[in-house]
């Protein structure tokens, strides 16, 4: 791997190898809480601008006609979030000379307050080509992290570093577009970049110079439009047609096209849903390529088969699935493992057919399962020197969902068959018996740490503890996932503290904290809620709490501004408890909701200071058991998340 500075370069490939699939992935960490940052591609020719409007694209523009360039979205990870670009090198057009790799910051906002900003490529097969750490982002709105280039018959990347305090406009103006504002768009004027743009064997321009000859514009000539591209982000949802319930009785249920009769065994659920996914893949493209696009996989037609049998050693190994994806005479290949339930990956099942895929010459074994990989690292141990050349990438059934919801529920496909079709799948994953819920347990290791908590005999370092903290790491990732896709939003989780913090070091810190004080928290940030949701669980005294910082309305009077916030939480619950934050820093009065509505002048400060915000907490029982039934830790995490939002956070209007 490189590690490079601002403005080195580097081959991506050996010399003479034949270039393919890259994936650059942008990375940040947001401390405040304020916002995330959307990434945008520009596809440029040989004079430093686009060839056409689809030479652009972003959130509402995400892959080229081609699909040799497809922006795939961002994912929550263990510190922050990370938005992949997926490059078919060997696809792009001869045209293109050059691809930019960029990202906008809206609201005021800025790439200052972002945290751990880091480009890097990656190949096929998960390798990291090339990386490049921005540590000296201030008060831009846009900025160019990279670009990767052709340059005497290869492809090359330069780490570029450049922003500009202009936002999105001022950046794709430079290449040719007019970039016209949506509602939700709101970057800083001005056309100048930050700071001075180092020279490159195919720079990136900081302001179009007037062309020589008779053909450039003059005083009677107008200069040549640029083309105008509208950035509002646009929703495309499922119909929801009003049906007549026909149903003679409660217990009737809806006929459903993937049904889960029958399912005995796990066995019986993994060939189920393993058929279902992949099925689901092949008939609806958006899908199909959404999926594939995560394992490097080149955009072409794609198919999918089950229960393929493979010669190794004197035996036959099957696995549960194959993806293949065929373009211009080639064909990628992967082979599937699946687990539902609680069932772990074995690693000599893994280990064989990396084996099979390194002598087939495939490129790629994927494992699916509820377990949710850690710095994306599959869960599975296996022996990577037997197959250097095939990547092993891991899947999660939540991340599964997460990409089917979006789909059918916000970015929307082009046959309102596979709107319906995705529905049904998705109502396939979340049924009970389907084994397919995503993580639901939070380890042996639980009962353990709580018991050594109520004891008080937990200390810092306990492996037990780590495996619990590890374990509430993942299920934070799964709470982005699930309010992302429900919401149609980047969920992304907040960390606090030093920058580039290694995520060992992080988790050590979070069980000493855990044996001091017997608590963990996460923080998330959601775009459109007043702020940073923290939640908490206590294993001491059994409670979790999510809670929310609100800032306080402008009024005269600190009783108007109790009662601006309390006509709000009209219908919120009873038991929410609402702290008085004062300008100068010291506590306020805190009080349940149901006093408050008898007597709004509880949470006035006596000695008259000033309230600039309200913290709004929710507390609920914490389940004691490990997994997600009734009276389940995770059933009790996801019952507090799922009221403060829906109760609390979405009827909450912001400060006027």
């Amino acid at each position: 791997m490189h590690e490079l500075t601002k403005g080195a370069n580097v081959a991506l490939f050996a010399e003479g190898a034949e270039p393919g699939p890259v994936t650059v992935a942008l990375s940040w960490t947001d401390p405040t809480g304020a916002g995330d940052a959307d990434v945008s591609v520009l596809l440029l020719g040989a004079d430093g601008k686009v060839r056409q409007d689809t030479d652009f694209l972003f959130y509402n523009h995400p892959a080229t006609p081609d699909g040799s360039v497809q922006v795939l979205g961002k994912v929550p990870t263990g510190s922050g979030t990370q938005d992949r670009i997926l490059i078919d090198l060997a696809a792009l057009p001869a045209e293109v000379h050059q691809v930019v790799l960029a990202a906008s910051r809206y609201a005021g906002a800025t790439f200052g307050a972002l945290a751990e900003l880091r480009l890097a490529v990656l190949d096929g097969s998960g390798d990291t080509l090339a990386a490049f750490d921005i540590l000296d982002a201030g008060e831009e709105t846009a900025f160019v992290f990279g670009e990767i280039y052709r340059r005497g018959g290869e492809w090359k990347f330069r780490a570029v570093g450049q922003g500009y305090r202009s936002g999105l406009g001022g950046l794709a103006g430079d290449f040719g577009i007019d970039v016209e504002q949506g509602e939700e768009d709101e970057p800083d004027r001005g056309t100048e970049p930050s700071g001075p743009v180092e020279p490159s064997a195919a720079p990136v321009p900081a302001a179009p110079a007037p062309a020589a000859g008779p053909e450039a514009p003059g005083a009677g000539q107008p200069a040549a439009a640029k083309r105008a591209v509208r950035t509002a982000k646009k929703r495309v949802t499922l119909p929801k047609a009003a049906k007549v319930d026909l149903a003679d009785h409660p217990s009737w249920r809806p006929a459903r096209l993937f049904s889960v009769a029958g399912l005995k065994n796990e066995l019986d659920r993994e060939v189920r849903a393993t058929a279902t996914l992949l099925s689901v893949m092949a008939e609806v493209p958006e899908f199909g390529r959404r999926v594939t696009a995560m394992f490097n996989a080149p955009a072409g037609v794609l198919q999918t088969f089950t229960e393929t049998s493979f010669k190794h050693g004197d035996g036959t190994v099957r696995p549960d699935g194959t993806i293949r994806v065929s373009r211009a005479g080639k064909i990628w290949t992967a082979l599937v493992e699946t687990k539902t339930g609680g069932s772990p990956l074995k690693s000599e099942q893994v280990q064989a057919y990396l084996d099979v895929a390194a002598r087939h010459g495939y490129e790629t074994v994927i494992t699916l399962s509820n377990d949710l990989a850690l710095d994306g690292e599959p869960p599975v141990t296996v022996d990577r020197r037997r197959a250097r050349k095939v990547a092993l990438r891991h899947l999660s059934w939540a991340e599964v969902a997460h990409e089917a919801h979006l789909l059918c529920h916000h970015d929307g496909v082009v046959n309102p068959a596979h709107a319906w079709l995705l529905n049904e799948f998705l109502h396939y994953l979340r049924h009970e018996n389907s084994g397919c819920h995503g993580f639901q347990n939070m380890g042996p290791a639980w009962v353990t740490v709580r018991n050594a908590i109520s004891e008080g005999t937990l200390r810092p370092g306990d492996r037990n503890a780590l495996r619990v903290v590890e374990n509430w790491e993942r299920l934070t990732r799964q709470l982005c996932l699930r309010l992302g896709g429900e919401l149609g939003v980047p969920v992304s989780p907040v960390i606090r503290g030093k920058r580039r913090v290694e995520p060992a070091v992080r988790r050590a810190g979070a069980v000493d904290e855990l044996a001091a004080t017997g608590r963990m928290r996460s923080e998330w940030a959601v775009p459109g809620l007043p702020g940073p949701v923290l939640l908490e669980a206590d294993l001491r005294t059994g409670r979790i709490e999510a809670g929310v910082e609100v800032v306080a309305a402008e009024r005269s009077r600190a009783l108007t501004r109790v009662q601006w916030l309390l006509r709000q939480l009209a219908e919120s619950p009873a038991e929410l408890r609402i702290e008085a934050l004062t300008a100068d820093g010291g506590p306020g009065p805190c009080e349940l909701l149901r006093a408050l509505r008898a007597e709004p002048g509880l949470l006035v400060p006596t000695d008259g200071a000033e309230i600039r915000a309200f913290r709004l907490t929710l507390p609920t029982g914490m389940g004691t058991r490990r997994g997600a039934e009734e009276t389940g830790f995770i059933r009790s995490v996801d019952t507090v998340v799922d009221r403060f939002l829906h109760e609390v956070l979405q009827v909450l209007k912001p400060a006027e």
